[in-house]
């Protein structure tokens, strides 16, 4: 698939095309009806927990009603293409993560909805780190262990993914592309049964989510080795970052960003993106964030398109150096 521009470059288009409707808009109070926020993944998850959160207290701030309603379907691009066919009123807006936003583009042709021009981002809200997970009894206690190993025993090391295309799938194949060694992908459906199968040895390693990991880590079910964020995790402080474990400059995260269709008026998005910051400022949100792991960003809309063009950057040119097809 070709992509002649970057991801980030749709909210700059999209804030240029929204500026003729904007003042009839801005006329009306907002919101003035329920406004819909599209989470295009099933419930339970974590892009559902962030995204609920902010409903909820952009309910109480804004003065209106914000209902979630989750339409699941081709690693997030159904609903995300639901939102990029939603009128630009600030009505419909979606909540997606990583790898609907940064990753998709290049595994995905053709995409139902032009991902270049489709939408105008409101926020980077969170971040949400992984742990690099063996099983206690593989014997391995560091990740130098890890890759000598592979490099010792070539073919014969494997990592559990919760599904072809996603962050588990590529956040290690950015790790094995940087430590200059192979494992076998093994793909399951869902970050459920790749854990299963790691705690099962039917794998070697998985990147497992922070906050589903912890309990395991705890517990000695599971052996952290490192962490893909630039920092430690508090709740694990004595697992070191892949960077201060020998990958120098490595990180990959799954997280979260808030969007509305390309062409919603500028005032609305300003509104929503300082109402997000707001939320995600608030005490008991960040205490709920901070409980499940999950890093707090709340980036403005202007900040926003920069990260989106380096991320596609990133992800586009590893998923090209390394032909990762979206099975």
């Amino acid at each position: 698939m070709t992509n002649t521009l970057h991801p980030g470059r749709r909210g700059l288009l999209a804030g240029a095309a929204a500026i003729a409707a904007a003042p009839a808009l801005a006329q009306q109070a907002y919101p003035s009806r329920p406004v819909t926020i599209i989470v295009p993944f099933a419930p339970g998850g974590s892009t559902d927990f962030v995204a609920r959160l902010l409903a909820q207290y952009l309910s109480a701030s804004m003065g209106g009603s914000f209902v979630v309603e989750n339409r699941t379907g081709g690693s997030g691009t159904v609903g995300h293409g639901a939102l990029a066919r939603a009128r630009p009123d600030g009505y419909t807006l979606d909540v997606a993560p990583t790898g609907t936003f940064a990753l998709a583009p290049y595994l995905f042709s053709p995409l139902p909805y032009d991902n270049d021009r489709a939408f105008a981002p409101i926020s980077l809200l969170a971040s949400n780190a992984m742990f690099v997970c063996v099983h206690p009894s593989s014997g391995i206690t560091s990740m130098a262990e890890l890759f000598e190993r592979a490099r010792r025993e070539p073919g014969k090391l494997s990592y559990a993914s919760p599904g072809a295309g996603t962050v588990g799938q590529l956040a290690p194949e950015l790790m094995l592309d940087m430590a200059r060694i192979d494992m076998l992908h093994v793909s399951y459906r869902g970050g459920g049964p790749a854990l299963q199968a790691l705690l099962a040895r039917e794998t070697t390693m998985a990147f497992v989510d922070t906050v589903t990991a912890i309990p395991f880590i705890r517990s000695g079910e599971l052996k952290a080795l490192a962490v893909t964020g630039r920092t430690r995790d508090p709740k694990a402080p004595d697992v070191p970052t892949l960077a201060e474990a020998g990958l120098a400059d490595y990180h990959a995260t799954n997280d979260f960003g808030f969007f509305a269709p390309a062409g919603t008026p500028p005032e609305i998005i300003q509104r929503l993106s300082a109402a997000a910051r707001a939320v995600l400022n608030h005490p008991e949100v960040r205490a709920k964030l901070d409980e499940a792991s999950i890093d707090v960003i709340g980036g403005t809309a202007e900040a926003f398109p920069p990260y989106l063009a380096a991320e596609g950057r990133r992800w586009g040119d590893l998923i090209r150096r390394r032909n990762i097809k979206a099975e």
